[in-house]
């Protein structure tokens, strides 16, 4: 398999139809969680200074992707883009995001627009009911009972559990169809609860399935990493040792590792997955790849900060920006993503090339620390022993629960 480049055209079909369009509406925050990304035990974001993103940004990235889409009228179907509020706490500046959402309905383009936000709850008795209105996927912040939620603290240090618990239990009274539908939550795992006790207290309170993350361990203070060492907590060990392991890795499905990781190996290697027609009748084995699992440029969404940094993802180093909006200008160079793109693909194309699983790498390059260096080392790398390792502990997992099979192969469509 030869290695492929980036190009100006991957970037300018990423943005043609882009799926996302993130906002940071603020920095501005009335919670101070312990592990935050932005809080003391990391590096690599702009400084928080208590900001709000200013409409005239917005208006102005939205009004430029509106040309784009215009310009390159090229797809034939309705496309679907997603505006995500993100922050800091996106509620915190509800007037943006009333601005945003009233100014994109009334954009006059062949494109559908939905519209995300992750929040904190603390404000949502406040908002719901435009919320519920507008039809918001809402991504809850919850860590499960009061102990599990007691890093997730106010700026006095008081635990934030009753008044979220209080204002998603109304949200779900109030809105039942808009919460069983469009409400979904996300738990980090710590210290102080587990995968069991935070699926078991959001499954029973709110029949929910959350998504469960772990703290984020890239970007970490030289001097903080005991502290974190202490707080963090591994997605896996934390499932093993629940009480009821079967039950609880079924029903939350592919949020067990093991079952993660088949799904990704089956879609790779299975041989009977299909993006489209045209890879019935196409060799995989002559296509070009891209190395690492990093994804395209505005592949999957554009992130605008609240000072104008235009970022491929808001999970990735700020220092990473690829452009900006100022002065009512989107300022954007292609070749310059391109090429800075491809230089740390170059950096990494020798330890690729020897890769045995560069078919289905999902080592993001922006996670690497030593990127900017010349010889960064990618932890994500696997000889020929250690695929050999990692195919027997996939086939084994399979070999314990074939059922699998059908239901990732049928059931789960990856991007």
């Amino acid at each position: 398999m030869e290695q492929a480049k980036l190009t100006i055209n991957d970037v300018e079909d990423a943005l043609i139809n882009l799926k996302q369009v993130t906002l940071e509406v603020t920095d501005v925050c009335n919670l101070r969680c312990k592990y935050c990304g932005y809080g003391d035990l990391y590096f690599g974001y702009d400084k928080r200074q208590d900001k709000y993103l200013s409409f005239d940004k917005v208006k102005t990235l939205i009004d430029w992707l509106v040309y784009i889409w215009k310009f390159f009228k090229t797809v034939s179907y309705m496309p679907t883009t997603t505006i995500g509020f993100y922050g800091g706490e996106p509620l915190m500046n509800i007037d943006l995001i009333k601005q945003t959402v009233e100014y994109v309905e009334n954009l006059k383009i062949n494109r559908n627009f939905l519209f995300a936000m992750t929040t904190n709850a603390v404000l949502l008795d406040k908002y719901m009911d435009y919320i519920a209105e507008k039809k918001f996927n809402t991504l809850i912040s919850l860590d499960g009972n009061s102990e599990g939620q007691s890093y997730r603290v106010n700026h006095s240090g008081r635990n934030s559990f009753d008044t979220v618990y209080r204002n998603v239990k109304l949200l779900q009274q109030e809105h039942p169809e808009y919460f069983a539908e469009h409400v979904n939550f996300n738990a980090v795992l710590h210290n102080r609860n587990s995968v069991e006790s935070t699926y078991s207290f959001i499954k029973n309170e709110f029949g929910k399935t959350p998504t469960m993350s772990e703290l984020n361990n890239s970007n970490i203070r030289s001097d903080k990493i005991e502290e974190f060492n202490r707080t963090y907590r591994n997605k896996s060990e934390s499932l093993y040792q629940s009480e009821n392991y079967e039950k609880l890795a079924e029903d939350i499905f592919i949020g067990e590792p093991q079952t993660e990781n088949l799904l990704l190996f089956l879609h790779q290697y299975s041989g009977n997955t299909f993006r489209d027609y045209n890879d019935l009748f196409i060799d995989k084995n002559e296509l070009r790849y891209r190395p690492t699992g990093t994804c395209t440029p505005f592949g999957k969404k554009i992130f605008l900060t609240v000072n104008g940094k235009i970022i491929q993802c808001e999970r990735i180093d700020h220092n990473f920006a690829v452009g900006n909006v100022e002065n009512g200008k989107v300022n954007l160079d292609f070749d310059y993503i391109v090429n800075r793109f491809n230089a740390y693909l170059d950096k990494l194309s020798k330890q690729c090339k020897v890769c045995y699983r560069k078919k289905s790498c999902t080592q993001c390059m922006y996670y690497i620390p030593d990127i900017d260096n010349n010889k960064p080392v990618c932890h994500g790398f696997m000889n020929k022993t250690d695929f050999e390792n990692y195919k027997s502990y996939c086939m084994s997992h399979l070999a314990k629960k074939p059922y699998l099979y059908k239901k990732l192969m049928t059931e789960i469509l990856v991007e």
